[in-house]
């Protein structure tokens, strides 16, 4: 029975993620399939997925990430170390605080604050937080949040921002960095299957240790070594879409009406979320338009709380091809997602023993 309803689960998933792909949702095959998934939980209880799901979408979300930076970023992290330091600091300034103002002022418990407002990728940060005790629904929601704010709505304001400035004093800006990145070409299956075994043995060895989010963080740190020393470290889009779906179903299975009742106390924290990633676009990215001589548009673009991908587009579109702002937010995903779980877990750690 159990077969049949993980069947029925999936395929609910995945038509419902697809849907909402392309409806071009920010994440919308987990997003999809979390809206799905959920809806068959709880109007008629069958929803199941096995837990054990989250350690393989764990492993290959790390290892996505992992293939994300090529040699010819590396060579330009010297140029980049400065502000990257600025953006990470004001992202974790922006990560604690608001993370816990939103505990106290509502009955979300602080892992699953914390967790909300990590500018990590949409899909990894609630799978993460679902192995560290959060509360995942709820991340996630929180995440889709500030994903379609980063996407639908900074690029616009920081356009209008720029625009107004310019109208008002000269901006001194200086010309965009057009260089490309030099991409890897080993995209095999061979590269695909070396890369699934070495990020499954290192997240499976991350699991067994019992460090928080080991499963995540160790295929993210072998396939980069596999990437950028051997240069054959490959994952298809196809199964990051796939490992999205299965997340998705995963979260939407452990969705009840509860749940559902409980988002009216996400309004106040959504505010906060909104108005914290505004206020640290602005400020942070006139730090380091003041200290790294990147123009407005690009200071305010490289604390954009978008995915790297994302930014590649976004950038454009509004005038900017700057390869630094795209290396930058390469970063940040690696980091952020390496780093920020450990220092929230520790954290909450230390508060509870208080």
């Amino acid at each position: 029975m159990n077969f049949l309803y993980l069947f029925l689960t999936l395929a609910i998933g995945s038509i419902f993620g697809l849907a909402a792909s392309k409806m071009k949702i920010p994440g919308g095959f987990m997003v999809g399939a979390i809206i799905g998934v959920a809806a068959l939980n709880i109007f008629f209880g069958t929803a199941y997925v096995p837990k054990q799901t989250k350690l393989f979408v764990q492993i290959i979300a790390g290892a996505f990430i992992g293939c994300i930076m090529e040699k010819s970023d590396v060579e330009r992290i010297p140029r980049v170390v400065q502000p990257t330091i600025i953006m990470l600091l004001g992202f974790l300034v922006l990560n604690l605080s608001a993370g816990l103002l939103i505990h106290m002022v509502s009955p979300l418990d602080l892992l699953t604050s914390l967790m909300s407002v990590v500018p990590g990728g949409i899909s990894d940060t609630p799978i993460i937080a679902a192995s560290m005790g959060a509360d995942a629904p709820k991340v996630a929601v929180m995440q889709m949040a500030r994903q379609i704010l980063g996407i639908g709505v900074f690029p616009a304001l920081i356009l209008a921002y720029d625009n107004r400035k310019k109208a008002t004093q000269k901006d001194g800006e200086r010309e965009a960095n057009t260089e490309k990145r030099k991409k890897s070409k080993r995209k095999s299956w061979q590269s695909f299957v070396c890369t699934l075994i070495i990020a499954a043995m290192a997240g499976i060895l991350g699991n067994m240790i019992g460090i928080p989010s080991g499963a995540f963080v160790f295929p993210i740190i072998t396939v980069l070594i596999l990437k950028l020393v051997f240069d054959f470290a490959y994952i298809p889009r196809w199964a990051k879409k796939c490992a999205q779906v299965l997340s998705g179903c995963y979260l939407g299975s452990i969705i009840a009406l509860h749940d559902v009742l409980e988002l009216r106390y996400l309004l106040i924290p959504l505010i906060i979320i909104v108005l914290s990633y505004m206020a640290n676009c602005l400020f942070t990215g006139m730090i380091i338009r003041k200290t790294c001589g990147f123009t407005r548009k690009e200071s305010m673009l490289i604390t954009t709380p978008a995915g790297a991908s994302d930014m590649a587009l976004i950038s454009a579109d509004i005038g900017v091809e700057n390869t630094d702002v795209i290396i930058m937010q390469v970063l940040r995903a690696v980091i952020v997602m390496t780093l920020f779980p450990q220092i929230i877990n520790l954290i909450v750690y230390f508060i509870g023993k208080w």
